[in-house]
């Protein structure tokens, strides 16, 4: 570990030393080490007193001795934000993170994303619908990064597990799973992905710290696509942060009777790209299609498009209607539904219908 990355990591132990006070305290003297090596008369003007006092202080002695602890694990990095694996999307936005905690790949974090977001209280068909998009997204090669939650966002990173990688941003340390319930969804996305937070280890969940989570979904991603959420929802949050970073907006559009969808229809009414199809967000995103991998159906033999269309008939059916008829999952059929919209074989209709074109 070299000198500079020391200084970084007695930075982060200081209690109390947030984002923008590192951020004018590196402007102020230009790197971690002359921080702390800093006159305390110097570094009032820049923080306070309060701070400078901090500062000039001995670090934590538990807090760092746990963070090294924690470093020595595999697959457990701390990146800050002149590390050359820190991801220069985030790194441009205007105000990220000083450091990042990264639990899983690093490399991920250069890969092109796309986030997914929504009510925590979602409907049945709207997990649906996220875990299907996400995991043909990932299939054609991009990372689905997402916030962890309940809902939307656990729906999200299960499909594009399926179907490629994930990786959550949670408002937690990274030694804390928030919520209890996602804790083997965390896990296999440690493994197979990443976690990332830019929180200390040991930091609960507040509620003020997952607005400020949300700036770095959206500074990960190429764009934001929101499924499902109401007028309140923190996914609104996140696609005003994406649009302010330059990002593509997407959003899914429902029921006018459905309070999960006004949301989406108010992004849709500001300038969101109203999205039908995965082809929809690839063809915004300038994105080369490739085709989703081949999945394993619940170890059943895998079941052929034409056969699939066949049961479809020559009218509209529902998609409860086509999972009694093939016995497939609602999961395994709702990409096999996707990938055939996007050869031009079926098409959705309103009300959550399918229809044969050829």
């Amino acid at each position: 570990m070299d000198e500079a990355t020391r200084c970084w990591l007695r930075l982060q132990a200081v209690p109390g030393l947030g984002p923008e006070s590192v951020r004018r305290l590196i402007e102020a003297f230009g790197d971690p080490c002359a921080i702390l090596a800093a006159p305390r008369g110097l570094l009032a003007p820049v923080v306070g007193e309060r701070l400078a006092d901090a500062l000039k202080s001995s670090a934590d002695p538990e807090s760092l001795a746990a963070t090294l602890a924690w470093l020595a694990e595999p697959g457990n990095h701390f990146l800050p934000i002149t590390h050359p694996d820190y991801p220069d999307r985030l790194r441009n936005i205007a105000d990220p993170p000083p450091w990042i905690y990264v639990k899983g790949d690093p490399a991920l974090l250069a890969s092109p994303m796309l986030a997914i977001v929504g009510s925590r209280h979602a409907t049945a068909q709207g997990c649906r619908d996220a875990r299907a998009f996400a995991q043909s997204l990932a299939a054609a090669g991009l990372t689905i990064v997402s916030g962890l939650a309940l809902g939307i966002d656990a729906a999200a990173h299960e499909g594009a597990l399926a179907g490629g990688r994930s990786l959550a941003v949670v408002g937690t340390g990274l030694d804390r799973v928030y919520p209890a319930r996602n804790r083997d969804l965390a896990h296999r996305l440690a493994a197979a992905g990443a976690l990332v937070s830019e929180l200390p280890l040991g930091t609960p969940p507040r509620p003020g710290q997952f607005p400020r989570r949300n700036r770095i979904i959206s500074g990960l991603a190429l764009g934001v696509l929101v499924v499902e959420a109401t007028l309140e929802s923190g996914s609104l949050i996140t696609a005003r942060l994406a649009s302010e970073q330059g990002r593509e907006v997407f959003a899914l559009p429902g029921s006018i009777h459905s309070p999960l969808a006004k949301g989406c229809h108010r992004l849709i009414r500001e300038g969101a790209k109203l999205v039908e199809s995965v082809e929809d967000i690839l063809e915004e995103l300038r994105w080369q299609w490739q085709p989703p991998v081949k999945l394993p159906d619940d170890n059943k033999a895998p079941e052929p498009a034409d056969a699939l269309l066949e049961l479809m008939g020559a009218d509209p059916i529902a998609i409860d209607r086509l999972v009694s008829l093939s016995g497939l999952t609602v999961e395994t059929l709702s990409a096999k539904l996707l990938a055939l919209e996007l050869e031009g074989r079926v098409a959705s209709l309103p009300g959550g219908l399918y229809q044969r074109l050829h």
